[in-house]
């Protein structure tokens, strides 16, 4: 039965058991996906189910508690932003196991309004996979809050250079990945980030200095310069490999 806004988490999942392939959930292996709870169902058709089952906060909250790779992805896609509390964005940022999972849920507690809380509390947890989803968060904030003042994401920039030196994989991708988002916000973002970039790349941490020469590469390209100069403000983000 194809899902429909009635469809309950139960329901929804069945019909993904059907669409799943070995050949997918290797393919993901393939990107540090983590496949343990995997159904092998893609991106693309995950975003196919959410137009068809639409918004329903109860259920999200059933699809993530059956702690399946796709329902994850799917009650992120799925949650309302309104009605999530900060108990429930803890409860998720608690279970995340991968970073595909915490880039995805970054989207809805930053569309959530949660991140002046959840940042700093997630960047102080010593996890890898919480500690990314802070910076994943500030990653976002800085695309999506476009009304935002460009003071509230520069107040982040502290915090990435505290975790520079953080050399596990997940994190100080995400911590890249916040600087150069800032970076390419706007003009007034711009300036902190590169001097920013330029003080991690000098760096006796070989993390540090990873981060800032590649966010010097990106921060100081044609096409970023010409792109802020012109007044145009970041419409698209490029996420990490992962």
């Amino acid at each position: 039965m194809t899902p429909a806004p009635a469809s309950t988490a139960e329901e929804i999942i069945e019909y993904l058991r059907a669409l799943g392939s070995d050949e997918n959930i290797a393919g993901m292996a393939r990107f540090g996906i983590a496949t343990e709870t995997a159904l092998g169902v893609s991106n693309v058709e995950l975003r196919r189910v959410a137009r068809r089952v639409k918004t329903d906060h109860a259920r999200a909250l059933d699809l993530w508690t059956s702690g399946i790779r796709e329902a994850r992805l799917l009650a992120a896609f799925t949650a309302d932003p309104k009605a999530l509390t900060l108990a429930e964005a803890r409860q998720w940022a608690n279970a995340c196991d991968s970073w595909e999972v915490v880039d995805t849920v970054a989207d809805l507690f930053v569309g959530a309004r949660l991140e002046q809380v959840l940042i700093p509390e997630f960047a102080a947890d010593e996890r890898e996979f919480v500690r990314r989803l802070a910076f994943a968060m500030i990653a976002t904030a800085a695309v999506h809050l476009k009304k935002e003042p460009d003071s509230t994401l520069l107040a982040w920039l502290p915090l990435i250079e505290a975790h520079a030196a953080d050399e596990r994989n997940f994190v100080k991708k995400s911590v890249n990945w916040a600087l150069r988002q800032i970076g390419k916000r706007s003009p007034a973002c711009h300036g902190p980030a590169l001097a920013l970039a330029q003080k991690l790349a000098a760096s006796t941490d070989r993390t540090a200095r990873w981060t800032g020469k590649d966010a010097l590469r990106e921060l100081t390209n044609s096409r970023v310069r010409q792109r802020l100069s012109s007044g145009s403000r970041m419409v698209s983000q490029v996420k990490p490999e992962f």
